[in-house]
C-alpha cells in the first residue's frame, strides 16, 4: 500500500504540489493521473468524464514530463522537440523550437546528438517542450527541477507561473524549493497519507 484516501480537484489556474519522501508514491500518483497506470481503487476524471473512456482525447490535453528525459539519443534536441510536438498533435515551427531551446541556453547544442549532452542539457531539452505547450490545459511534471542550474530553475518557475496565470493547471513533484506563486495552491503530502493508512490497517 503506497497511499489511501487521495482526493483532490484541480481548477483552472491552480497548482498542486505532490510531496513525500522517495518511495512514497509521487511518481505512481502522477502516472495514475496521466492514465499510464491504474489504481487499485478510485477514479480519475477530466471535465467530469472518466479518463479511461476519454483516452486519446484526454492525452491531447495534457503534457507529462517524467523522471526519464524521453529523448532519442541519436536525435538532436531540436529534432526531439519536433518529434514530441508532432506526436502530441501540436507541430512546432522551426523558429518556435529554436527559441524554446535558446531560452534554456541550448542554442549552441540544438543540433548535436543528445547522447553527447550532459544530464542538465538533456533535462533542459526535455523541458523546452513546455514553452511550446502553452495552450495545453494540464501540465504534469515529475521532478522538473532536477539536474538544473539556478538560471534554468528560474526559467521553469516562470513557465509554470505563466501557464497558471493564463488559466492552465499544473501538478508537480519536487524535492527542491521553487518560488512559484499561484492563485490557488494545494499540497498533497503522501507521507502523511501513508501514516494514516498504516494506522487504519
Amino acid at each position: 500500500m503506497l497511499f489511501r484516501g487521495v482526493s483532490f480537484k484541480l481548477d483552472a489556474g491552480a497548482l498542486i504540489h505532490v510531496a513525500g519522501a522517495n518511495g512514497s508514491g509521487k511518481t505512481s500518483l502522477l502516472r495514475i493521473v496521466c492514465g499510464l497506470s491504474v489504481a487499485d481503487g478510485g477514479e480519475v476524471r477530466w471535465r467530469s468524464e472518466l479518463i479511461r473512456t476519454l483516452r486519446e482525447a484526454y492525452w491531447r490535453e495534457i503534457v507529462y514530463l517524467g523522471h526519464a528525459h524521453a529523448l532519442k539519443d541519436d536525435l538532436s534536441p531540436i529534432e526531439n522537440l519536433h518529434v514530441a510536438c508532432l506526436l502530441a498533435g501540436r507541430p512546432a515551427t522551426g523558429d518556435a523550437a529554436r527559441d524554446a531551446l535558446a531560452a534554456f541556453g541550448l542554442a549552441a547544442c540544438a543540433h548535436l546528438p543528445v547522447h553527447s549532452l550532459s544530464q542538465g542539457q538533456k533535462r533542459r531539452s526535455a523541458l523546452a517542450r513546455l514553452a511550446l505547450s502553452t495552450r495545453v490545459p494540464l501540465w504534469i511534471l515529475d521532478e522538473p527541477f532536477s539536474a538544473l542550474d539556478a538560471d534554468a530553475v528560474r526559467h521553469v518557475d516562470q513557465l509554470i507561473f505563466d501557464h497558471i496565470t493564463s488559466g492552465g493547471g499544473v501538478i508537480f513533484t519536487t524535492h527542491q524549493e521553487a518560488s512559484i506563486t499561484a492563485r490557488v495552491t494545494q499540497r498533497i503530502d503522501l507521507d502523511a497519507l501513508a501514516n494514516v493508512a498504516e494506522a487504519v490497517c
